[in-house]
């Protein structure tokens, strides 16, 4: 049986890899797990990669699906993810009660990290966003701690290098030494969709759809949550 190659967004990661481990341990075949963000894994695709289960956002799922590089009748929605504020575990929490409370508290931070939206994180495109729209861009950026992912932001907040991180909050469940402090408040609230597709030059479509049903099997449902996911299954 041939390996299961999965491409797969950082914010399930923490699911699709134990879920993926016991996979494995029943027999369900080998799988080979790469995790980066959405955008570069979607840029990746397009340009001629292969893989068998693929796990982007779900409007990136939905572009491929126009290109013909998924196989429409596989596409599952796994979970969705909420963009939260994080500090370093033992520091006072901002008051992000409101959007001018969560403003103010960017303002105050000495340093702010978040995913580099040049490297195609959907949560970090989404927060630059965020801050043009409260008109503190410029003032953020000159103190921005740039990372990689979801968890490099948070590993940059827990080893101190940034004041303040905003990442999805699945993303910072299982680093240590860290401070959910809550989800962007109000009308800034974010949640963002994962889903999975058969990519369409898939060697082992059998075997990807198998792990799909594994992801999605209701018995996991809990976990997700736990995970910071709300299943869509």
């Amino acid at each position: 049986m041939s390996d299961i190659k999965v491409l797969s967004a950082g914010a399930v990661k923490a699911m699709v890899a134990a879920l993926g481990a016991e996979f494995e341990r029943a027999g369900g075949g080998k799988l080979d797990l790469v995790f980066n963000t959405a955008g570069s894994l979607r840029e990746r695709i397009e340009n001629g990669e292969v893989a068998d289960l693929v796990i982007l956002s779900e409007s990136l799922i939905a572009a491929l699906d126009k290109r013909g590089l998924v196989v429409s009748g596989s596409i599952t929605d796994l979970g969705r993810t909420v963009t939260g504020v994080i500090v370093r575990e033992g520091a006072a929490a901002p008051d992000i009660s409101t959007p001018a409370a969560f403003k103010q508290a960017l303002l105050d931070a000495s340093s702010v990290a978040y995913t580099d939206p040049k490297a195609g994180g959907s949560g970090g495109i989404m927060f630059v966003g965020l801050l043009d729209r409260l008109g503190i861009a410029d003032a953020v950026n000159k103190k921005a701690v740039l990372c990689k992912g979801g968890f490099d932001v948070s590993a940059a907040v827990a080893e101190g290098r940034a004041e303040l991180g905003t990442t999805f909050i699945s993303e910072a469940l299982p680093v240590k030494g860290l401070t959910i402090v809550g989800p962007l408040p109000g009308d800034l609230h974010y949640t963002n969709t994962y889903t999975a597709a058969v990519h369409a030059g898939s060697a082992n479509p059998d075997g990807a759809r198998a792990l799909l049903r594994a992801l999605t099997d209701p018995a996991t449902r809990d976990r997700w949550q736990a995970a910071g996911l709300e299943p869509a299954f």
